[in-house]
């Protein structure tokens, strides 16, 4: 594929560059594409033999698309929770390992967000853990993991409420970590917002912050760190 190369798929311009010039391909953001499109694009990644991500695949798109690619030419995986898929043409050369990223939720109702910075993070060849139901509400169960997050190349904190558990993280940590704010959380957290504001207040200075609910951008930051951290 050349640098400047666009595949024109009627209602979808695909960049077909991105892998050469950023090193990963396009991903594909399910929500608000009907799954023939979704498919369509699929089709496109596999002819080339390149290993795709979907997110925001709900349980209808995904169960379409399982069928569609229902052959021994292809493994399909969808994570349900993180409602994300990938498709690994047959032929497709895998990501050597590269790095390691600890994700940490704060409870387990931020588990969808955390399971698709993991999915993302995974996708990009990084080692990737993740720690469940460690939020400030008992701190204990945070500083039983800190073996684990102090030997990562990146972090990422997923957190509702308050948005309190990044900093405190950061403070444990030498390596960058990703909070990511969710929705989760009564009236006054304001869909999100509330623990937006204190992510982006946050006194530990290893602590960036990336939008609402948005765990692939967070895993695919991380995966760069963990790539770059490994390539050293």
């Amino acid at each position: 594929m050349h640098n400047d190369e666009i595949i024109d798929l009627g209602n979808v311009q695909l960049d077909a560059g991105r892998k050469e010039r950023c090193g990963f391909p396009e991903v594909i953001y399910g929500e608000g594409k009907d799954a023939e499109t979704i498919a369509k694009i699929l089709r496109s990644f596999a002819e080339e033999k390149t290993d795709a991500l979907a997110t925001r695949i709900d349980a209808d798109k995904a169960e379409y698309l399982q069928n569609v690619f229902k052959t021994s030419e292809h493994t399909v995986f969808h994570n349900p929770l993180a409602r994300t898929l990938r498709l690994i043409p047959q032929g497709c050369k895998q990501r050597q390992p590269q790095g390691k990223v600890a994700v940490v939720s704060a409870g387990t109702s931020d588990a969808p967000v955390a399971e698709e910075a993991c999915e993302t993070a995974r996708w990009m060849g990084a080692e990737t853990i993740l720690i469940q139901d460690a939020g400030v509400a008992g701190p204990q169960r945070l500083l039983a993991k800190l073996p684990v997050l102090q030997d990562a190349d990146a972090v990422i904190v997923v957190a509702g409420m308050e948005g309190a558990l990044p900093s405190v993280v950061g403070g444990y940590v030498s390596c960058p970590v990703i909070a990511v704010p969710t929705s989760v959380g009564y009236g006054a957290n304001f869909g999100g917002l509330a623990a937006l504001l204190g992510m982006l207040n946050s006194c530990a200075a290893n602590v960036a912050v990336v939008n609402i609910d948005a765990g692939f951008k967070a895993g695919y930051v991380a995966g760069l760190i963990a790539q770059k951290t490994k390539n050293e």
